[in-house]
């Protein structure tokens, strides 16, 4: 019986992992009917279940640290896919409300998420596919993310 050591070391689960995660960005960022970028998607996902999140909320769904959600907002934002307001009852906080054509193409990216999740686990079973969301799902636990990314997130 092989140890559980070599197994990891043959399959080579970071590199298959991070080749995956580029070229699935990539072949979505390049598909003709997408309106917006993965990254935008996800913050759209976001609001389409709590329109007016803090910003610090949107980032920490999307596991990004401050920087990271400001500048995406600020994309989204000049997209006009959102809006930034401040909040009402902490002025130094902002939350992220969807525009008209935010709603839009929340919609568009609903449907190119399914059909890109329909290729993606075409070819498995439900059973293999619940065993790679709970591996993958996984990794948030034993790969936490620090306190110091976390840091300003209410922001």
């Amino acid at each position: 019986m092989r140890n559980k050591t070599d197994d990891a070391r043959h399959h080579r689960l970071i590199y298959l992992l991070s080749v995956a995660q580029r070229r699935l960005q990539r072949w979505m960022a390049a598909r003709p009917e997408s309106a917006v970028t993965p990254a935008q998607a996800g913050l759209l996902f976001i609001l389409g279940k709590q329109d007016g999140a803090l910003m610090g909320e949107a980032g920490a769904a999307l596991d990004m640290g401050p920087a990271g959600i400001s500048g995406l907002v600020d994309r989204t934002v000049a997209a006009k896919l959102v809006e930034r307001r401040a909040d009402r009852e902490d002025g130094r906080a902002f939350r992220i409300w969807l525009t008209p054509k935010g709603r839009t193409a929340l919609a568009q990216a609903k449907t190119s998420a399914a059909e890109v999740n329909a290729a993606l686990t075409e070819g498995f079973t439900a059973a293999e596919i619940d065993i790679v969301a709970r591996w993958l799902t996984s990794i948030q636990d034993k790969f936490p993310r620090r306190s110091d990314e976390q840091n300003g997130a209410d922001q």
